[in-house]
This record gives structure tokens, sequence and C-alpha cells, in this order.
């Protein structure tokens, strides 16, 4: 474990609080703004899909996709893949549920209740705030960096 320069166990140095907060934005800014914000818009774009009676297939963390629903339309039967950001966790294999489709591509499916994109939407939030937080704590380690320097110049 790395030290600060008192001795105190268990605590990083400010250089290394100043990079482990760098990476997290990153990963945090990348996960809200190249995941799960064009998730949310995909499940957004469903909401004028035709609706439709559809049995779970799979079940399990339907969140971060693979999920796979069936129904049918236009005469013939469809498996589609919930998008990523789909609220189907409690939902069990042979469970009946309400999902909205692209009418001209059915396997472009969604839960009917998911469209409004509410938990890929909150996700998007929540990893966007955590950015700014350790965006914060980057600036804070950095100051504190700035002066130990400052201290130890003298």
């Amino acid at each position: 474990m790395t030290t600060v320069s008192n001795g105190a166990k268990g605590t990083l140095e400010p250089r290394a609080s100043l990079w482990l907060s760098l990476v997290l934005v990153l990963l945090l800014g990348a996960l809200s703004g190249l995941v799960l914000h064009p998730a949310a818009q995909h499940l957004r774009s469903l909401a004028d899909g035709r609706p439709v009676r559809a049995t779970m297939r799979t079940n399990g963390p339907c969140m971060t996709g693979g999920c796979l629903v069936a129904f049918e339309a236009g005469g013939r039967d469809v498996l589609a893949e919930l998008p990523v950001g789909s609220g189907g966790k409690s939902l069990r294999t042979g469970a009946s549920v309400d999902v909205r489709y692209r009418a001209d591509d059915p396997r472009v499916a969604a839960l009917a209740r998911d469209v409004d994109g509410g938990g890929a939407m909150v996700l998007t939030v929540v990893s966007g705030v955590s950015a700014l937080f350790f965006a914060l704590l980057g600036v804070w380690s950095a100051f504190l960096l700035r002066r130990q320097r400052r201290r130890s110049a003298r």
C-alpha cells in the first residue's frame, strides 16, 4: 500500500490519487457518454413502435443485454434480443410481457415499460455525476500535490 509522507498507512499519495481519479473520470465518462446514453436513446426510439404481447425466452441480467423475447409480427415468429438498459431482471423464462418493436425490423424490440429510457438514463446520470465527483477529487489532489511541493521547496 502506498503511504503519505507523514507515514499514515492506507491512504494514497496525492500523485497516485490524481492519476486514479483521472482514470475513473475517463472510464465513467466513457461509460456514460458512449454506452449508457446511446442505450437510453435507443430505448426511447422504440416508444412509437408497434405493441405486441411476447414471451420471455431467457432471464437474467437484462440491464446488460442478452435477454430474448419471442412474439409474432407480420405473420411470422420473431426472436428478438432486448437491448442494453432493459429492466427485465425480475421476469422469468416463459413470462408474458408487453413489447414494442420497430415495424421495419421486428428483431429490434424493447419492453414497453422501458421505452422511456428509464433504467439506462438513471445509470447515465449516476455515472456522469460520479465522473464529476472524481474530477473534483482530481482537482483537490492536484491542489494538495502543489501545496506539498511548495512546502518541501522551502
